[in-house]
């Protein structure tokens, strides 16, 4: 809704450091999510026990114990998106509209993983036999990355995309990882790695993946006029949006989407609504942390989104206009692809660093962030954050 314009803020931000799947051993959920909480309070200047409402995006957190542990007198609200990483952006649209609306005051956002030894690339061939997967288990898609393959083949089939666009997401988005030293994955990335790489799924190859990895991320979001009297610069929540349309439903666990929408995102439901609630369009957007757990749905987002037309985003891409000091940084932290995954609220938190001013692969006078959730499952989100006054 348009009244939830500059209404709420993200004034505080924190996370842990960036493990290879299943390295934060002994560290267990609970441990990440206090100590990625408490910077978030240390960043803005709050206690634990101003926190009075949670909002998640993906199984995993308990509201109860959250209180417990942090000493958090009163819960004055909780909720949660359903669905997994499509919601990541829209968490924060909840906390908004709480705020907006007088149910909390100050509410806790709250992302990440310990992964232990589940691996998310096999992750659909780990479920037990179900009707409702019955065509991907049958047909041997054991994982996210080969499922969404089959878009990618897609997209190339009808508009001529050719795996020089998937290559560039990947090397633009290491370019960035190679200035972020949170990042987990650092070393440089050529063309012929690339290319060299083993193949995963056609046309998905090695560096087409996210990682996967053990993080968390917290954010702390509370009412515009009294963020900014914290200690950090606030961060506007300009517009947040979710959901998405029937022909997307079930994704990658359903592939029945008619073929307009087989080869996209699942984003172009909710892009329009975005922009229409924020006032704003893709042409004021500084800088943009695109959801990337495969290098094609990142090209897809940006046409879903208006920053080229649709099936022109391997072109867009392949101009360089995501690359640091272009028209539209994209992925600035090195993103899921190289510096870390905890379900895109990273995406959220280098946002807030872009538009504080504080990030390592800075835009210059970055004003306008866009911020999405998903591909996957519905709901996929979007959220698009402006710099504070």
């Amino acid at each position: 809704m348009a009244g939830l314009r500059d209404r709420a803020a993200i004034a505080g931000v924190g996370a842990t450091p960036v493990w290879k799947r299943g390295a934060s051993a002994p560290r267990t959920t609970a441990e990440l999510a206090g100590s990625a909480t408490l910077a978030a309070l240390a960043d803005c200047g709050l206690r634990a026990a101003d926190i009075d409402g949670f909002a998640y995006f993906a199984e995993g957190f308990d509201s109860n114990l959250l209180m417990e542990m942090l000493g958090i007198p009163e819960m004055r609200f909780s909720a949660g998106l359903t669905g997994t990483g499509g919601g990541s952006a829209g968490a924060v649209g909840l906390a908004a509209m709480a705020i907006a609306t007088g149910q909390a005051r100050n509410v806790l956002v709250l992302g990440g993983q310990v992964q232990g030894a589940q691996r998310f690339g096999t992750i659909t061939a780990a479920h037990a036999p179900d009707p409702l997967e019955a065509f991907s288990q049958a047909a041997g898609l054991a994982g996210p990355g080969l499922i969404f393959a089959m878009l990618a083949r897609r997209h190339m089939h009808l508009y001529g995309t050719r795996r020089a666009a998937f290559c560039e997401v990947a090397l633009s988005t290491r370019a960035n990882a190679q200035q972020n030293p949170a990042a987990l994955i650092r070393k440089p990335l050529t063309e012929d790695d690339y290319y060299n790489a083993p193949m995963i799924a056609d046309p998905h190859g090695l560096y087409d993946f996210c990682l996967e990895t053990d993080a968390m991320v917290a954010l702390i979001v509370t009412g515009a006029d009294a963020a900014r009297d914290l200690r950090a610069p606030p961060v506007l929540v300009r517009a947040c949006v979710h959901g998405g349309r029937r022909d997307w439903g079930r994704s990658l666990f359903w592939l029945n989407m008619p073929d307009e929408v087989f080869a996209g995102s699942g984003h172009d439901g909710i892009a329009a609504r975005l922009w229409s609630e924020a006032g704003l369009g893709p042409q004021d957007v500084d800088c943009a942390q695109i959801y990337d757990h495969f290098t094609s749905q990142v090209v897809f987002q940006l046409e879903d989104y208006g920053f080229c037309a649709k099936g022109e985003g391997g072109d867009f891409v392949r101009s360089g206009a995501i690359r640091a000091g272009s028209a539209l940084p994209v992925n600035t932290d090195g993103g899921q692809l190289s510096a870390g995954y905890a379900w895109g609220l990273t995406h959220v938190a280098e946002a807030v660093a872009q538009l504080r001013g504080t990030a390592h692969v800075q835009v210059p006078g970055a004003e306008v962030a866009l911020v999405t959730g998903g591909p996957s499952v519905l709901p996929v989100s979007g959220l698009v954050l402006r710099k504070g006054g």
